[in-house]
């Protein structure tokens, strides 16, 4: 890249690539936004300190391929960043230098060589889920006396009850609740994409108390689960409630002590639930918002009670029929192969 480059070019494209590529014309949620934020603010953090200047020194010739490299080494090693994570950043990065090669054609080469550094393959985790009497018990050890006891109660209810994102339950609005039958709420998903979710009778009981405790109005806009100032609930004050509730539940369900509980493992949780019950894949699928039923497939691999029902219905091999087998007998190898 040539060193003509206008020292202030990094920061004109990056106002561009926030306020009018992601937002306008691609039309992003608000959180994949952010998301590509915060990946890039780590990028110049990491690159400042790397070149030695300010942020607001840099330049678009300092995030060069062997910089980002360098980052993406920094997270793994530093941040201990999983390499599912190392990929998320990479993503984002690979986003804005792929805007970049479009508006300015002559960044191109630069940009190709950011492009051409692979996503690293990463190991499969193996799904986490609770078991239904698991759950019951880390419910159980809630002290629902108090408000946010109660509140709590609901949340986490509501969380395994619909197998929702976090987020997208945080994000849950009065008007979005239909506590008369059919019991359902509406969730807001990845992509912006709306679903209704069915609720059990007893979910929608807690929710209607707990509106009324709160005296909300299922008509408006305001945040059910909010926080002791009144304000939205995150993410991380969510996986502290269920870090709390889990320690109390280990003292008492001895198999919790080799499981870790955090948000997404009670949309798991539900899934595997759902799939035990007899539920279709493909109305696991909705009911999740997964864009393709193969994200749900997974599911049905991690379950052992459904991996001995299936054994149990297969034949052993004890009981499989002697001799030799059907192609040996009725005809040669090649005119067997001829007719598959």
């Amino acid at each position: 890249m040539s060193r003509g480059v206008p020292p202030n070019l990094l920061a004109r494209t990056l106002r561009a690539f926030f306020t009018e590529h992601l937002a306008r014309l691609r039309g992003l949620s608000p959180h994949t936004i952010l998301s590509y934020r915060d990946s890039l603010a780590l990028l110049l953090r990491f690159t400042a300190t790397h070149r030695r200047r300010a942020v607001a020194a840099l330049d678009l010739a300092d995030l060069d391929p062997e910089t980002v490299a360098a980052f993406l080494q920094h997270l793994e090693a530093a941040r201990h960043s999983r390499p599912s994570t190392r990929n998320v950043r990479l993503a984002a990065i690979h986003t804005f230098f792929r805007y970049v090669a479009a508006q300015h054609p002559d960044c191109l080469e630069h940009a190709q060589r950011i492009l051409g550094l692979p996503f690293k393959r990463a190991r499969a985790r193996p799904v986490e889920y609770l078991e239904y009497e698991e759950i019951a018990a880390v419910l159980g050890t809630i002290d629902r006396t108090t408000y946010d006891g109660r509140r709590d109660y609901a949340l986490l209810a509501t969380l395994f009850n619909t197998g929702a994102r976090v987020q997208e339950l945080l994000d849950l609005r009065a008007h979005d609740l239909q506590l008369t039958r059919p019991f359902q709420l509406r969730l807001v998903g990845k992509g912006r994409k709306e679903r209704w979710c069915p609720l059990w009778p007893q979910t929608a009981d807690l929710l209607r108390t707990f509106c009324a405790e709160r005296q909300l109005d299922l008509r408006t806009a305001v945040p059910i689960f909010v926080n002791h100032r009144g304000g939205p609930l995150t993410r991380f004050g969510v996986r502290y409630l269920l870090a709390k509730y889990l320690a109390r539940a280990r003292t008492v369900v001895p198999t919790l002590a080799r499981k870790r509980l955090h948000p997404h493992c009670l949309r798991h949780s539900t899934a595997v639930h759902l799939l035990k019950a007899g539920v279709d894949l493909t109305t696991i699928r909705s009911w999740l918002g997964h864009a393709s039923v193969n994200t749900t497939a997974k599911y049905a691999a991690v379950d052992l009670d459904l991996k001995r029902a299936a054994l149990a219905r297969a034949q052993s091999l004890g009981t499989a029929p002697r001799g030799p087998a059907a192609w040996r007998r009725d005809a040669t190898v090649l005119e067997w192969l001829e007719a598959l």
